[in-house]
Order: C-alpha cells, then sequence, then structure tokens
C-alpha cells in the first residue's frame, strides 16, 4: 500500500513499484477513478481501518503528509492532524497487524544545522545545533520519534527516509510547493517570482528517487534511516537552478527580482547520501538541468501551453 498515492511522489512510486510487477494499492484523500484506488484520510482511523479490513500488505510506503513550512504555518490544523495523527494512525495498525512500514520523513528535520547533514545528526547534536524553525519540520520529527517509540515498545520494523528537494513530472503547482515547480510555473507564464540569493540546494529528479524508495524491499533494514536526494557535486544556488528554469522555458530574467537571504531559512544544505548508495543502491542519473528540462516539458503538457 502507498499512503498518499495519487499525490506527486507518490504516483511516480506506484508507478515504479507496478514496473517491477508489484502488486499495489494506492490510498489518498480525494476521490478518483484510478484502478487499485481507495479513499481513505490518514487522520481518520475509522477510514484506515476499513482499507485493512479487505487488504493484506507486506509493505506500507506511508507518504501521506501536509507539505511545506508556509502550508504548514496557514494551515497548521491540517498538518498536524494529517503528519502526526495520522502517522499515529498508521503506527497502531502497525503494531496490530505487523506489516513492515517505510516512513516518509524530510531532511527539513536538520533544520538549521551547520554542517554536514548525515542521518546521525539528530542523534549526536543537542536540539539547540539541530534547531527546526517550522511546525513542518517538527511534525516529521515526531513521526519519526514515534516510528522509533514503536519499534522498542512493540517491536514493529520501520525504515525512515528523508527526502531531499524532490521535483519532476506529477507536481502540480500550488503557492506551497518548492522553488523548482515555483520558479517553472511563474516563468511558463510570464509571472514574477522572487530569488532569494545566498541559498544553496541539492535537487533530486522524482524518478531516481522512486527507484532507490522502491530498492529499500530489496534490503529492508529495520530501524535505519536514509537521506535521499541528488548528488552532492549537483549543489547549487537557487540563482543557479533559476537560471536553469529560464532557460529551459526559454525567456530572461526580467521578471525575476533578487533579494538577500530569506529569514527563518537555512542557508546552505550539505546533505550525505551514503548509506543509502551502499544500502539502497542509490544512483541519481537525472541532472538537474536534464531533470528541470523535462518538467518544464511536462507542466507545459499538463496546462496545455
Amino acid at each position: 500500500m502507498v499512503t498518499g498515492g495519487a499525490g506527486f511522489i507518490g504516483t511516480n512510486l506506484v508507478n515504479e513499484l507496478k514496473s517491477r510487477g508489484h502488486e499495489v494499492l494506492s490510498v489518498d484523500l480525494l476521490h478518483h477513478h484510478y484502478d487499485n484506488y481507495l479513499r481513505a484520510d490518514v487522520g481518520n482511523y475509522r477510514q484506515l481501518e476499513r482499507v485493512f479490513e479487505n487488504h493484506e500488505f507486506d509493505y506500507v510506503y506511508h507518504l501521506a503528509a501536509e507539505y511545506g513550512r508556509w502550508n504548514g504555518e496557514e494551515y497548521y490544523e491540517n498538518l498536524w492532524q494529517t503528519n502526526v495523527i495520522g502517522s499515529k494512525h498508521m503506527i497502531r495498525l502497525q503494531e496490530k497487524l505487523d506489516f513492515r512500514m517505510i516512513f516518509f520523513s524530510s531532511a527539513e528535520v536538520y533544520g538549521d544545522y551547520d554542517g554536514l547533514m548525515r542521518e546521525d545528526v539528530m542523534e549526536k547534536n543537542p536540539i539547540k545545533d539541530t534547531y527546526q524553525m517550522n511546525d513542518y519540520a517538527i511534525t516529521k520529527w515526531a513521526g519519526e520519534l514515534m516510528c522509533q517509540n514503536s519499534a522498542t515498545m512493540h517491536n514493529t520494523e520501520t525504515v525512515r527516509v528523508r527526502p531531499v528537494n524532490c521535483y519532476g513530472p506529477h507536481e502540480k503547482y500550488n503557492p506551497y510547493k518548492g522553488f523548482i515547480p515555483l520558479f517553472i510555473y511563474h516563468a511558463l507564464y510570464n509571472k514574477p517570482y522572487t530569488v532569494y540569493k545566498g541559498h544553496k540546494r541539492i535537487i533530486d529528479y522524482v524518478e531516481d528517487t522512486v527507484c532507490t524508495f522502491a530498492n529499500i524491499m530489496d534490503n529492508f533494514i529495520p530501524g535505519e534511516v536514509y537521506n535521499v536526494g541528488g548528488k552532492q557535486e549537483w549543489e547549487k544556488d537557487i540563482k543557479e537552478y533559476s537560471d536553469i528554469v529560464l532557460e529551459a522555458v526559454g525567456i530572461d530574467d526580467s521578471l525575476v527580482t533578487y533579494k538577500e537571504a530569506e529569514p527563518f531559512t537555512t542557508t546552505v544544505k550539505s546533505i550525505d547520501f551514503s548509506k543509502a548508495i551502499k544500502d539502497l543502491n542509490h544512483d541519481p542519473k537525472i541532472t538537474p538541468e536534464e531533470g528541470i528540462k523535462r518538467t518544464v516539458e511536462w507542466m507545459k503538457q499538463y496546462y496545455q501551453l
């Protein structure tokens, strides 16, 4: 089962799992006409329980979540209900039914940590050094802690993953999305947007990401946690990503406003992926230039431009 299976990463992950011959049930919040799909709100225990009454799963990929820092501020009720209460519902069902779970956290849990973000940062540093600057990050870390507590108390088996700026096809625009779809959408519609200088990030094309996520079942190590993102040498300044978007769309930067570093936002996120490379055969191949080009083409098609 994939919760959040009709979302951006979920749609791509379901397609990847099916291509490998797995039988997959997708579960999400909205009504859809898709095959092998059920509607359920993870924040509602009865609806989730109803799914499990009629199906048996070996693995559950728990992606369903409210995403984003500002979304979490504006709609904090939805954020906490889905990301924390919803995750607790999943864990309680896991304790009862004994399936293996892949829990989707976020690299946002590292907060404003100043250094290379390895998976053990959270265990080796006091909380003041890994200050999570938004509720979204806090809910994701709370979800990880609940998974670890359940493993200790009930012997549940969970692998946690921390995706990093995933982008690509099937990600529809909304104002709370990451900077890549935001830049592309605004550039396609010739709308102004702001680029904050001095911020560096690594992005990860979704087709690379979901291959790694699907690989978890081939080497499932209970209790492990993995950063999953692009290659470290692909780390770029946000302005460089904006320039790549503008080139792919075919316009200049006259619609872009440049400002100094954004407040309450980590300046540089340098993230280590060596553990995912070793255990999960993580091998990203799509460069930012190629991935952004493909994403621009998908958005053009989706919005009929």
